[in-house]
């Protein structure tokens, strides 16, 4: 009478290993996507440091070119790692990302300036990059596969929802820290030195990433790996049969990662360099911004779980988005304070982040579980490096051309349109059995 019942045990176990899973894929890829984007937040320092030149501007637009450089090797580094994915185990591919991450933002972090050996140091910041794009590209996908296998249908939302939230904390630590440096040093110890401390705190991937992804069990769909070894190449099979989900899925996607890149991480550089206001502001922007893409995706995905259909709510998101961005610019370019600022950000991060996750499940579900990895990889990683890798570039070319701070709408509305648009044609999966 007093032992415990077999299935009391076994959903103990089972929540035990749900709880491991989330704990590896999410806060890992947070880790690694705070090494990948605090490049983003310290674009001015880096640029001045890295790719001296007598117009600010100038250094700035070569500093976030070399930020978009990671996002162009991101999808090799979809298409090979999720192919081991698929074909070898999630965990395994997870595991040496974490390995390359690290290594990628110790070099960053240690690099000397120009001033000091001369043009090998933007060729060892390219490098780095380069690096970290590979394996961020890989990770985002395979750990976003794996965390959805890992539970039932009746929570993928909610479970899904936690690589967004990661991925926000990782961007909230990131302004937090560019929040705190800023208000502590002096502008010239920043621009020197303190830049490099986020990337030290960032070395923190290789100890905790191992420890977390090795004492994981095996993949969650062991049935799918062993299928995959057994089937043709992951990459043939989404050319062949899947090519219009994942251009589909890129154009999706496209419409939450332009905005976060164009407006949330480019805010720092947008404040000091176009509206020539205090860094902290923009700052402040980025982390109220990341506060909430840390704080709505779980409500979110525990919403659209309730939901007969995932769909609607993407629309909803997207469509308010594209309406809203330019009035967005509007109100941010007119701003002589900080609060429109807050406010316009605030507006757009929500709307992102209730959409974001809903997509990434849509197209998870819409690809078969042997190529699920490579396929959401590869969708990620192509998309991020075609708009988000250049979204920053575009938008700060289009404001030192037209001298115009509203210019950056121009791409960004569009866009936003154009994924609404792709969304709409998309077709969501019946998988809520």
């Amino acid at each position: 009478m007093g032992t415990t019942p077999l299935a009391t045990v076994a959903n103990t176990r089972n929540r035990r290993e749900l709880l491991k899973a989330i704990i590896a894929a999410s806060l890992v890829t947070g880790l690694e996507m705070f090494d990948f984007t605090v490049f983003g937040f310290f674009a001015a320092m880096i640029g001045d440091q890295f790719f001296p030149a007598t117009d600010p501007m100038t250094s700035l637009l070569l500093a976030v070119g070399t930020f978009g450089v990671g996002f162009f090797m991101r999808p090799l580094g979809a298409m090979l790692i999720g192919t081991y994915a698929d074909r070898v185990g999630r965990r395994a591919a997870m595991t040496r990302t974490s390995w390359m991450m690290a290594l990628a933002t110790a070099a960053i972090a240690l690099c000397p300036s120009f001033a000091t050996i001369g043009v090998a140091a933007p060729l060892i910041l390219v490098a780095a990059r380069s690096l970290q794009g590979f394996a961020l590209g890989g990770d985002i996908g395979v750990a976003a596969t794996f965390v959805m296998e890992a539970g039932p249908v009746s929570r993928r939302g909610y479970l899904v929802s936690w690589q967004l939230t990661s991925q926000g904390a990782a961007a909230l630590l990131g302004a937090s820290l560019g929040l705190l440096l800023s208000s502590t040093l002096s502008p010239a110890a920043l621009a020197s030195w303190g830049w490099r401390i986020p990337f030290l705190i960032g070395l923190l991937i290789a100890p905790v990433g191992l420890y977390i992804r090795r004492r994981l069990r095996e993949d969650p769909a062991p049935s799918a790996t062993a299928d995959a070894r057994h089937a043709g190449a992951p990459l043939a099979e989404l050319y062949r049969h899947h090519s219009a989900t994942i251009v589909l899925a890129m154009l999706m996607m496209m419409g939450q990662t332009i905005p976060v890149y164009a407006i949330v991480y480019f805010m720092p550089s947008y404040v000091t360099r176009v509206m020539h206001m205090p860094a902290l502001t923009g700052f402040m922007a980025s982390a109220l911004s990341a506060l909430l893409l840390v704080v709505i995706p779980p409500l979110s995905g525990r919403l659209v779980d309730r939901l007969p259909r995932r769909k609607p709510l993407a629309l909803l998101s997207s469509g308010c988005t594209a309406l809203l961005v330019y009035p967005v610019f509007l109100l941010i370019a007119g701003a002589n304070s900080a609060l429109p600022i807050l406010c316009g950000v605030a507006l757009i991060s929500v709307l992102v982040a209730t959409g974001a996750g809903v997509i990434a499940l849509l197209v998870l579900e819409a690809l078969p579980a042997r190529v699920r990895a490579s396929g959401m990889a590869t969708a990620h990683a192509l998309h991020v490096a075609l708009f988000g890798g250049t979204a920053q570039f575009i938008v700060t070319g289009l404001i030192k051309w037209t001298g115009n701070p509203i210019s950056a709408a121009w791409y960004v509305a569009p866009a936003c349109f154009m994924s609404f648009c792709a969304l709409a044609l998309f077709k969501e999966q019946s998988v809520r059995t």
